[in-house]
C-alpha cells in the first residue's frame, strides 16, 4: 500500500510518499518556514497556519512527481493530529481528510511524538525492540521505553524547559539570531572547555526527571556579570559551558534508565539529535545507539508516512475530525 504522509504540527510542511509493501520510501518534500518567521524572532501560529495552506498541494504534486505516482495510486493519507499549535495542524488535517474524501480511501491521525520516535527507522534496519527512546526537541524532552510500534512508557521528562527550548532561549539571551539553538551549537565547538561551568540540574535525582530553566538562568547571570561588550570568546565559551551541561544531563540519565532496564539499545530522536556533541556523548554509552538520519531530525513528512504505515489497522474512512495540540503519547511508568 501506498500511504502519503502529511505534516504541518509547527513551521515545517512535510509531505511523504511510503510503501508499506516494501517498507520504502519513495519520495518527500519538505518546506521549512524559518526565514519568514526570523523577523519576529520565534514563530508566530497565525503566519505558520497561513504558510501551510500555501505549501500543500504543491508539495503534494512534487513529491507524487519525484516518486512517479498520480493520485489515483494512494492508497490511504497518514496525518499529523497533535501535538502541535492547533491553526497549523488543522490545515494538515483539513487537507488529508478533504483529499482522503475525494479519492475514496482512509485516513490514519499520527501522533507527532511517535513519527519522531519511529524516524530512525527508516535509515536503520538494526532496531530490535524492546529499546529505550530520547525524544529530544524544541517542545519535548522525554525518556521512553518502547516495547513495540504503540507500545510506550514514559520513563522521564524535562519537567520545565525542554532541551531544545533552553537552547533556543538561552541563544536569545546571547543575542544570536533566530532559529538560535543550531547557531549556539556551532558556537560551541569554537569554545574551550572549562571556561565556565554552569549546573547539572537533577543530574543525581533519584528518578529519570530532568529540568533545564535552571540551567537557562544560571547563563542570564553569567551573561550579566559579563558587562553589555560580551566579546566573541567569552559569548562561545559560554555556548560550549552551556552545551555541555545539557548533553552531561540527558547522557547521565539515559546511563540510569539502561541500567534500570536492562535494555541494550537507544534510539534519539528529535531536532536535538542532530547536535554533533550529545551524538558524540551518547555513543561512548555500553550500549547501541541509533540516530536518525539529519534529514529526519526536524519535523518531516517522512516520519509520519511511516509511522501511519504502521498503524494501517486504524485507518478509516474521511469525514469530521480532530486535532490535538496538547497530545501525551505514553503514560508515566
Amino acid at each position: 500500500m501506498l500511504v502519503l504522509g502529511i505534516e504541518s504540527s509547527c513551521d515545517e510542511t512535510g509531505v511523504a510518499l511510503f510503501d508499506s509493501d516494501s517498507q520504502t520510501l519513495l519520495a518527500h518534500t519538505l518546506h521549512t518556514q524559518m526565514a519568514m518567521h526570523a523577523e519576529y524572532g520565534g514563530v508566530v501560529p497565525e503566519l505558520a497556519s497561513r504558510d501551510h495552506i500555501r505549501r500543500l498541494v504543491p508539495l503534494t504534486n512534487e513529491c507524487l512527481q519525484k516518486a512517479g505516482k498520480t493520485y489515483a495510486d494512494i492508497h490511504a493519507i497518514g496525518y499529523t493530529q497533535g501535538p502541535g499549535l492547533g491553526g497549523a495542524l488543522l490545515t494538515g488535517a483539513a487537507f488529508a481528510n478533504a483529499l482522503a474524501f475525494a479519492l475514496n480511501i482512509p485516513v490514519i491521525e499520527v501522533h507527532h511524538l511517535e513519527g519522531h520516535l519511529l524516524s530512525p527507522f527508516l535509515s536503520e534496519k538494526n532496531i530490535r525492540f524492546p529499546f529505550l527512546a530520547l525524544l529530544v526537541s524544541g517542545g519535548h524532552t522525554q525518556i521512553m521505553a518502547v516495547k513495540a510500534v504503540g507500545k510506550y512508557t514514559l520513563l522521564g521528562e524535562s519537567i520545565d524547559d525542554a532541551a531544545g527550548e533552553a537552547f533556543d532561549k538561552t541563544a536569545k539571551l546571547l543575542g544570536l539570531p533566530y532559529p538560535g539553538g543550531a547557531k549556539l551549537s556551532q558556537l560551541a565547538e569554537l569554545g574551550k572547555d572549562g571556561a565556565f561551568d554552569f549546573p547539572r540540574p537533577m543530574i543525581n535525582s533519584n528518578d529519570l526527571n530532568m529540568s533545564f530553566s535552571g540551567l537557562k538562568t544560571a547563563v542570564l547571570t553569567c551573561v550579566k556579570k559579563q558587562g553589555e561588550n560580551l566579546s566573541d570568546l567569552t559569548r562561545n565559551n559560554i555556548c560550549r559551558a552551556f552545551q555541555t551541561a545539557v548533553v552531561d544531563v540527558l547522557y547521565s540519565k539515559i546511563k540510569t534508565a539502561l541500567s534500570q532496564t536492562g535494555f541494550t539499545q537507544v534510539v534519539v530522536a528529535g531536532g536535538v539529535g542532530a547536535n554533533k556533541a550529545l551524538r558524540a556523548k551518547l555513543k561512548t554509552l555500553n550500549a547501541e545507539v541509533f540516530f536518525p538520519k539529519q534529514e529526519w531530525c526536524t519535523d518531516n513528512g517522512a516520519m509520519i508516512a511511516y509511522a501511519a504505515a504502521q498503524h494501517l489497522d486504524k485507518a478509516h474512512k474521511a469525514g469530521g475530525f480532530t486535532v490535538k495540540p496538547r497530545w501525551q503519547l505514553a503514560v508515566s511508568s
